[in-house]
């Protein structure tokens, strides 16, 4: 198919649903985005626009979505891989359109200390976005949807990371959205490349007994059909087998082969109304003997997604059991299309009054704070995924919770201070131990008292849902401030002796801003607080310095050795003066020396500057207002300190540091990389942090060529809403 037929094939497929579509504003965004990505290949060697195209039917097709989405999944790839920007889609087709975009897009050019902190900024990113449009994670899902159904052209190592992925976070988001077909797929490509043989034994097998189910599906369906139709219930029956990955997990976590595996087919009956579901219900038990234990009502209780139906388990006349869901044309729609199902007939798409159903995807977002980045993305599967329970409060109030949950997880649920001054527990009327599992159907009481001493740290480990376990560190990190900063700096003190290293060379005014980084901590304070209250913890602290902190070891260590016999011996300095230079820098009286730029006040041309001779490692240059190089400190050391200024002939750019303090919003982060933009200023690095009052600290590792460029990038952040102060680092 041409790429023209292909895009005639998506306006064919949304007059279907939405014959008042704006079509050529759809037209304008196809030929926009085949402007953007010309001369682009897919690792398949076709047009990159066959895939912008592609994700664009999946919305139309599988969604039946809004124009908004339809041009959004087109141009989802032009601000991430093109030249195109925020501002040209903007006013080229909408702000809407263009937030749906940059929603989509990753964060690009902004280096991150792990592939998880990476992941996690992604995550962060999409999730911000989707509290306020729920369209970005639709055309996100699409866009997954169709890059695992061309996942063949990858190679091995990037298909098990990017199905690994799918299978741990966007299978996970379209079961939360209520998308069950396009869960079901994603899981099932994804299964095909992290367990080839497995999927392929499954497959096989099911292909080889095809005549044998075929012919169980079509008599079972038979019988249910003219029974109904001889009471008069309008409906509609069909049967399936479940899905490869749905049998593959049923195998892999009761441990049988496929022959073991009985009830590997389900039914679903839809019918007009929600008196007739449970009517149909009555009339299955009556034609087959039912499972006990085995039926769930999801529409008295319907699941979080807004997911309601009717589930029982039956033995057939042949000795199989099957399922059958029993639900009503609309509750199927809502089954099948999930959130989506609630914008298929929206004539502006503008979705008033459904984002509020989502509340849960802004409170993953709160219970994140503090969280390092394999705790966030560990918490979102959790949080995400299907397996949940549904207890109630002794007044009948339904909670839902993750498999596994405890009381501690249920209190925290109510109400961090019931959490909080919680002393025990009932569940069922009888007490139970906090780390008692909760059941579905379970009414659960919490007993509190004023004179409660506040959570254990033992809870952390018991607590399931990241939501508790996010109110016990606020709790921590609040009342116990003192404590955690001594107790995580006694924890990181023994974990670096344990590593065989020194905090010597931690607290090293030179070393600690590197450090500070790998951890990404404002001060050594910080993370031992963070690593007291449970945010963090002293392996993963010293596991990130540990690289750098080695490279110093080795560096004094040499530095000793070139110093033996010479410790009391003055440092000969050649008097003669010299006018030429070693990376711009001129060093007055010593020629062809190693010339280091210093990391605590990483200073530029334009800058005063002063020069600290060490041992073995030629000349730091120290901007002459860094604290490392004070008057006083000059004193001491009087023969180490020489006079160094800029040549003539410096470097194209030079490394440096900006903090950026700030109101935190959101869009922040945008507002920055378009002023960096603007003064094409080089980004290697960016770090931001908010702070329990509602500021953010940025700190941004640039390059610039001098004094006069960082002044105006100074001055462009400045002029940024809501920045307060804009400072360079120093000591």
């Amino acid at each position: 198919m041409t790429v023209q037929e292909q895009y005639e094939l998506l306006e064919k497929t949304v007059r279907g649903y939405n014959p008042a579509a704006d079509f050529d504003h759809i037209r304008s965004a196809f030929e926009y985005a085949d402007r953007c990505h010309e001369g682009q290949k897919r690792k398949s060697g076709e047009p990159y626009i066959i895939h912008p195209l592609a994700v664009a039917q999946i919305v139309a097709e599988e969604l039946k979505l809004d124009s908004e989405s339809i041009e959004a999944a087109l141009l989802h790839d032009v601000i991430e891989d093109t030249p195109a920007t925020h501002e040209d889609v903007a006013r080229m087709f909408s702000p809407t359109i263009a937030n749906l975009v940059e929603g989509v897009s990753k964060l690009t050019r902004i280096q991150y200390a792990t592939k998880e902190d990476e992941q996690m900024e992604n995550l962060r990113k999409m999730l911000m976005a989707m509290s306020k449009d729920i369209r970005v994670i639709l055309i996100k899902v699409s866009d997954r949807l169709h890059n695992m159904r061309t996942m063949e052209y990858q190679s091995p190592e990037k298909q098990k990371q990017k199905s690994l992925e799918t299978m741990e976070i966007y299978a996970p988001i379209s079961h939360r959205l209520g998308m069950q077909r396009i869960k079901w797929e994603l899981e099932d490509l994804s299964l095909k490349y992290l367990d080839p043989v497995g999927y392929n034994e499954i497959i096989t097998r099911l292909d080889a007994k095809k005549p044998e189910y075929d012919a169980f599906l079509l008599r079972t369906q038979t019988q249910m059909d003219d029974r109904l139709t001889e009471l008069g219930i309008g409906h509609m029956v069909y049967g399936r087998i479940k899905h490869p990955y749905s049998i593959y997990r049923k195998m892999f976590n009761q441990n049988k082969s496929l022959d073991e595996i009985f009830d590997l087919f389900a039914f679903r009956v839809l019918v007009d109304t929600v008196g007739d579901c449970y009517n149909v219900l009555g009339v299955i038990h009556d034609i087959y003997k039912p499972i006990p234990g085995r039926f769930k009502d999801y529409i008295g209780t319907e699941k979080p997604n807004g997911y309601q139906s009717l589930h029982t388990t039956v033995m057939g006349p042949d000795g199989l059991p099957f399922e059958v869901q029993i639900r009503t044309w609309k509750m199927h729609e809502v089954a099948e299309y999930g959130v989506a199902a609630h914008w298929k007939y929206k004539q502006h798409g503008q979705g008033a009054g459904t984002e509020g159903k989502y509340e849960w995807v802004r409170r993953l977002l709160e219970n994140q704070e503090g969280a390092d980045a394999e705790e966030y993305i560990h918490s979102l599967k959790v949080d995400m995924f299907a397996d949940e329970v549904f207890v109630f409060t002794p007044n009948g109030d339904v909670q839902n919770l993750p498999a596994g949950a405890t009381p501690i997880d249920f209190a925290y649920a109510i109400h961090s201070a019931v959490g909080n001054s919680m002393v025990g527990a009932k569940v069922n009327n009888r007490i139970v131990t906090f780390d008692h599992i909760l059941k579905n159907g379970d009414i659960v009481e919490i007993m509190t008292s004023k004179s409660a001493k506040g959570p254990s740290r033992d809870w952390m480990k018991i607590a399931k849902s990241s939501e508790a376990r996010s109110k016990i560190r606020q709790w921590f990190k609040k009342e116990k401030k003192e404590e955690n900063i001594a107790g995580g700096r006694s924890s990181f003190e023994q974990e670096l002796k344990h590593a065989g290293l020194s905090m010597k060379d931690v607290t090293d005014p030179e070393n600690l801003p590197l450090l500070l980084k790998k951890v990404t901590y404002g001060s050594l304070e910080e993370m031992y607080a963070a690593i007291g209250y449970g945010g963090f913890t002293a392996q993963k602290a010293v596991s990130r310095m540990k690289g750098e902190l080695l490279r110093i070891s080795r560096q004094h260590q040499a530095e000793e050795q070139l110093a033996v016999g010479t410790e009391d011996a003055p440092i000969p300095v050649p008097p003669k003066p010299l006018s030429k230079s070693e990376q711009g820098i001129i060093v007055e009286g010593l020629d062809n020396c190693l010339v280091k730029f210093s990391r605590c006040c990483t200073p530029v041309p334009g800058d005063e500057i002063v020069g600290f001779i060490t041992r073995g490692y030629g000349v730091s240059v120290h901007r002459a207002d860094c604290p490392n190089a004070a008057p006083e400190r000059r004193a001491e050391q009087p023969g180490r300190w020489l006079k160094v200024t800029w040549g003539t002939d410096t470097n194209e750019s030079y490394p440096t540091t900006i903090d950026v303090v700030c109101k935190d919003r959101m869009g922040l982060i945008l507002d920055i990389s378009t002023a960096l933009s603007s003064t094409s200023t080089f980004v290697s690095g960016l770090n931001s942090r908010s702070t329990e009052d509602g500021f953010a600290v940025i700190r941004l590792e640039i390059r610039v060529r001098d004094g006069a460029q960082m002044k105006a990038i100074m001055n462009k952040l400045n002029q940024i809403s809501g920045v307060l102060q804009v400072t360079r680092p120093a000591g």
